[in-house]
Formats: C-alpha cells, sequence, structure tokens
C-alpha cells in the first residue's frame, strides 16, 4: 500500500502528541491545539475505563494512543489476529518505503505503557484464518469490557464480475500480490508465476496500482536490502515481465495517484514511459490548482521523451478503457492471454469528477499476467449479525455516525424508526470510512474516533457496561473461554519474533528477513 505519510520522530513522543495534526502527501505536521479544544484527561468514576481494540494496524495504535491520553487511567487490550502487529504498515507498505514504516516506532511506545496489552494471535468474533490462532466470541468481548473499536481493516478484494476472472490462471488482486510480497502469511503461498511473458496488466489506476507496477519493473538488486519477503525476491529476480499497461476507465485528470508515486516510476533507471493520450490533459496547465498541475505538467514532460523502444522495460497509463471480459491463451486455455477493453468517452475531460461512457469499441490487450487494483473492502464479523451489529455491505463499512460511533436503527416512543448509537461500539479506520486515505487521514479519523469516545465517557453516555460497572478486560475473557494460553502473543513475545527476523535479515544484509509462517513466528517462542 502506498502510505505516503512520514511521521516526525521528534514531534511524535509518547505522551507529547499534541491535538491537531496537518497533514500533507509527504509528512505530518503539527501545531497547538486550537482554542475551546482540549487535551486534558477526562474522568468519570472510580471504575477503570476498560477498552478492546480489534486490530493492531495505524488505526488500532491511533485509537488506542488518543483514548489513553484523554481517559486517565484508561487501560486497552489490543486483539491481533496474527502473532505480529501493525497491520498494513508491515504487510502493505511497499518494501522500498521503508521511511513510512517509521512510525512503527511510535506503536513501540504506545505498547510500551502499563495501560496497554497486545494480545496477539487471537482471533475476534470470526474463526482463525490459520490452524495455529486462537479465538475468542464477540459476545464474550462484550461482557468484559465498557467499549470495543472495530479496526480490523479491509480483508476483502472488490470484484470485477466479468468473464474469466475467477476461472483462469494468472489474475490476481493487488491486495494479494502485496501481501505476498510484504511476506503476509495469507499469501505465502500465492506464487504468481512472473515467467510466462512479457506483458502484464495493472487494472487500476491508484497508488496500490502504481507499487505494483513499481515491483514489477524495478531492478531486482535494488529490492535486496529491503525487507520484502526472500520468496518474492527470488520470483521477480526470475520474472520476463518488460512491458506493464496501468489501465483505468477515465482520465489523468480523475486518476487517483499522486505525484510521488509516479514520480518514482520514472526515475527507474532503463525503464521508458509511453507518451499519454495529450487530448486528455488541458492545454493551459496553469489554469489547475497546485497538485493537478504539478501531476499533469510530468506526464506531459515525460511524454517527450525518446521512444521506449530504446529501454530494457517500459510502463504506460492507458487511459478510457473500461474492462469487460478476460480471454484465455491460445497455448494454454486454463490461462489469460489477453484482456478486452471498452473505449470510454468522458462527459467532461478535464473534470475531476467526470464519468466514463461506453463508446461501443473494443480492443484487446495481450498479456500472461492480469494485477486487478480496483480496491479493498471490509466484511462483517461473523457474529455481527446474531448481535445486531449493522454493516453496510454495499459500501463494506460498520454503519457509523461518522465520528466513530457504530449506528443502529431503533424504535422511538411514537412507533417509529430513527437512527441512534449502539452503547459502547465504535469504528476506526477503513472499516470506518471505507479503504481511502494515507498515514496521515487514519490517524486524523482514529483520533477522531478516540475523542468521541471521551467524550461520551465524559457526559457519562451509554457503554457495554453501566455507569458504575467495573469491567475485567482481558483477563475475564480469559477465565470465561479458556482459551489456551499456549496460542497467546503478548508484546514480549513479539520482540523475541522481532529479534529473530532481524537476526535472520542479517545473514543476507537486509534489515530483516520476515517469518511469512504464523508456525515460524510461535516457534521462536519455543526455543
Amino acid at each position: 500500500m502506498a502510505f505516503v505519510a512520514r511521521l516526525k520522530p521528534q514531534a511524535c513522543a509518547f505522551g507529547r502528541w499534541p491535538t491537531i495534526i496537518r497533514a500533507s502527501t509527504s509528512c505530518i505536521t503539527f501545531s497547538q491545539p486550537q482554542r475551546g479544544l482540549s487535551s486534558s484527561p477526562v474522568l468519570r468514576n472510580e471504575h477503570t475505563f476498560r477498552i478492546a481494540v480489534v486490530g493492531s494496524g495505524p488505526a488500532g495504535f491511533y485509537t488506542a494512543y488518543r483514548t489513553m491520553s484523554r481517559i486517565q487511567g484508561a487501560k486497552v487490550d489490543m486483539y491481533e489476529s496474527l502473532p505480529v502487529p501493525f497491520g498494513l504498515v508491515r504487510f502493505g507498505v511497499a518494501p522500498d518505503h521503508p521511511e513510512v514504516k517509521n512510525c512503527q516506532e511510535k506503536f513501540e511506545e504506545v505498547a510500551s505503557s502499563p495501560d496497554f496489552t497486545f494480545i496477539g494471535n487471537v482471533s475476534v468474533g470470526s474463526p482463525s484464518n490459520h490452524p495455529d490462532g486462537a479465538t475468542v466470541s464477540l459476545a464474550s468481548i462484550l461482557r468484559h469490557y465498557h467499549a470495543i473499536v472495530f479496526a480490523y481493516g479491509a480483508c476483502m478484494d472488490r470484484a470485477l464480475g466479468i468473464p474469466g476472472e475467477s476461472s483462469l490462471k494468472g489474475i490476481y488482486s493487488a491486495r494479494e500480490f502485496v501481501g505476498w510480497y510484504n511476506g503476509l502469511p495469507e499469501h505465502a503461498d500465492l506464487a504468481p508465476d512472473l515467467t510466462q511473458g512479457d506483458e502484464a496488466i495493472v487494472i487500476g489506476q491508484g497508488n496500490v496500482a502504481m507499487d505494483v507496477t513499481r515491483m514489477l519493473l524495478e531492478d531486482v538488486d535494488a529490492l535486496r536490502k529491503s525487507d520484502i519477503a526472500e520468496h518474492a525476491l527470488e520470483a521477480l529476480a526470475k520474472s520476463k515481465v518488460k512491458r506493464v499497461h496501468v489501465v483505468g476507465r477515465r482520465g489523468p485528470m480523475q486518476a487517483a495517484f499522486t505525484i510521488k508515486e509516479v514520480r518514482e516510476l520514472m526515475r527507474l533507471p532503463d525503464v521508458a514511459f509511453h507518451p499519454v493520450d495529450q487530448t486528455l490533459i488541458p492545454e493551459d496547465l496553469k489554469q489547475l490548482l497546485r497538485a493537478p498541475r504539478r501531476l499533469m505538467d510530468i506526464l506531459v514532460r515525460e511524454s517527450s521523451q525518446p521512444s521506449p523502444e530504446t529501454y530494457a522495460k517500459s510502463w504506460s497509463l492507458d487511459f478510457c478503457l473500461n474492462p469487460k471480459k478476460f480471454g484465455a491463451s491460445l497455448n494454454d486455455p486454463s490461462r489469460v492471454g489477453h484482456t478486452e477493453f471498452e473505449r470510454t468517452s468522458l462527459s467532461s475531460p478535464f473534470d475531476p469528477n467526470a464519468y466514463a461512457l461506453g463508446t461501443g469499441e473494443t480492443v484487446q490487450i495481450p498479456s500472461s499476467l492480469v494485477f486487478k487494483s480496483i480496491g479493498y473492502k471490509s466484511a462483517p464479523l461473523h457474529e455481527f449479525s446474531d448481535i445486531g451489529i449493522p454493516f453496510d455491505e454495499r459500501r463494506g463499512v460498520i454503519s457509523n455516525d461518522g465520528h466513530g460511533r457504530v449506528s443502529r436503527e431503533q424504535r422511538t416512543k411514537d412507533a417509529t424508526m430513527s437512527y441512534g448509537h449502539f452503547p459502547g461500539l465504535y469504528c476506526a479506520g477503513w472499516v470506518k470510512r471505507g479503504p481511502t486515505g494515507v498515514i496521515a487521514s487514519t490517524m486524523e479519523d482514529a483520533f477522531a474516533t478516540a475523542d468521541a469516545i471521551a467524550k461520551d465517557w465524559a457526559s457519562d453516555g451509554p457503554f457495554l457496561r453501566g455507569k458504575e460497572g467495573a469491567a475485567s478486560g482481558w483477563e475475564g475473557v480469559q477465565r470465561e473461554t479458556g482459551v489456551d494460553k499456549a496460542h497467546i502473543v503478548n508484546w514480549e513475545d513479539w520482540r523475541r519474533i522481532d529479534g529473530a527476523e532481524k537476526e535472520k535479515g542479517k545473514l543476507v544484509g537486509k534489515e530483516r528477513e520476515k517469518l511469512t509462517r504464523t508456525a515460524d513466528m510461535l516457534a521462536v517462542l519455543r526455543r
């Protein structure tokens, strides 16, 4: 995932993060709290506030930090289905973007607090997706906390829904591919065959699509000292891919990629960029706002470079093409051989909100590989329907009020239906707002959820436990469920896994060599 925000280490020390964050695409800057906003901790009664956070990615950690800073003495238990923390920071950020992972240092500081407990290798509300994991019911969690924050991200792919998508080999989702080269256990066995041909298609033109394209074209030697998974390094070293088409339904003025990702691709050695259709770019760039002006300028400038045929590899941004079906290879009918697209026209080519209209004209682009980068999607936990937690299947988010409070329909005194808040239930990150944004926006979003929690606690709002009710947290869940302690990974356990990966990395000149099997991660703890 192309997270493009960086955290300033000196500005983010635990206990000193200010209230207001100003985000850009390159970094996060901080300023003093605005008048009327208080960052002082709030009190409610003599009972300790106990909150469970489901998910250990950026949204979970930022919500945990902010809650601990706003509610005096609050205790946070963080549940993670894998034995290792950090979510998309570990498994989504491209290996050649190590600076984006600096936020892990701040998450370490959060986890070092005596009020924080990491409960790794434990799935909540859904069966564990690996045989070495433990599972606890969401119903049990509800009984032992004042509040729960769902911050478990997006674990599914959006589908194109076109012929050949699920039947032909060689078609992968970007989520699978990114997880594969980043060492996500779920996709460790993906084994994409990069040797079938020299052309690849990436469907979608967001930053994840740019990451996938860069990984396919980058000199593998430039990745050898990164934390890329060893199996991916070996496969990329054998890759025959020389030409990548990055395809979108609309034009450059509507594309979702940012200038940083495009510039990185333009700077790859011995990799050419094919000229874009100039009719899709305004003639007078000076009339554009700064961000689109800079982006269009680089596309125009790079389109005038020497012929791509003189380079070893090349890529293109193919605009106004809508995928209609995947066709089989003539040499192997079980594999993809080409993709058929319908050309589109734009309602207004230079309007960022323009929509695409089909023209009826079709074009085929040959390739032995296709990567679908059309978006991620969150899924409800298995117990949501039994408990009555509403989930918007169309948008792929938990229904909420925009501030992180889980919403639900309720009947008023006059028998009409209205929306209210589900007491004690909150959400943050992609499962709250959808799979968009960068680390900076995830931080802001998580802080908003934590502020809503603190406000509700201070105002005696309804929670899972009554106003005077004590909550036992993880200890109570353990007693009730009898979960096997041998499967539980705490923060010190994670540090041992972390140390083992770094030691393994030293042997091959890398920062770390990720363990890509949960069994191998847990084996470190039995040594």
